[in-house]
């Protein structure tokens, strides 16, 4: 009896501890870029419309992944701390007071690193997992 409530045990906290721990997201461009790095604040105002260039004034293009990717949810949650719903409310009152147009949008993180690879404004994010060879990862968090 005492080693099944132990196994019970066991597996319960595993699937409570799986459901808090997430997948990393980096933030990447292109390797020409100056910027060594990005604050997390940083990243979110570009992301978000708030600016549009990087700190060294180079001109930033921030490319989405497309909505219900893993990527996508992960990054707008630890960057911005907003929610899928947030974020599309967010973007839908800057369209309609014509502030600002949405970031363009890919399909994954391959596309993303294709992209980056081939042009030096674009700053995009991918999951933790997925190789940076090629781009210099200027934010990481897991």
């Amino acid at each position: 009896m005492k080693k099944s409530m132990f196994i019970y045990a066991l597996f319960l906290s595993l699937f409570i501890y799986s459901g808090f721990v997430a997948a990393e997201v980096k933030i990447v461009a292109h390797p020409s870029l100056k910027d060594a790095s990005l604050t997390k604040e940083v990243a979110a105002k570009l992301f978000l419309g708030k600016v549009s260039n990087f700190p060294s004034g180079t001109k930033a293009i921030p490319i989405d992944q497309e909505t219900g990717e893993e990527a996508r949810d992960e990054f707008y949650q630890k960057v911005t701390n907003k929610t899928a719903a947030q974020l599309k409310s967010y973007w839908s009152r800057l369209i309609f007071t014509g502030q600002a147009l949405p970031n363009k949008r890919v399909l994954d993180d391959d596309e993303v690193m294709e992209l980056i690879i081939a042009n030096p404004n674009l700053v995009g994010y991918v999951s933790g997992d997925m190789d940076t060879t090629g781009a210099k990862v200027l934010f990481s968090m897991p």
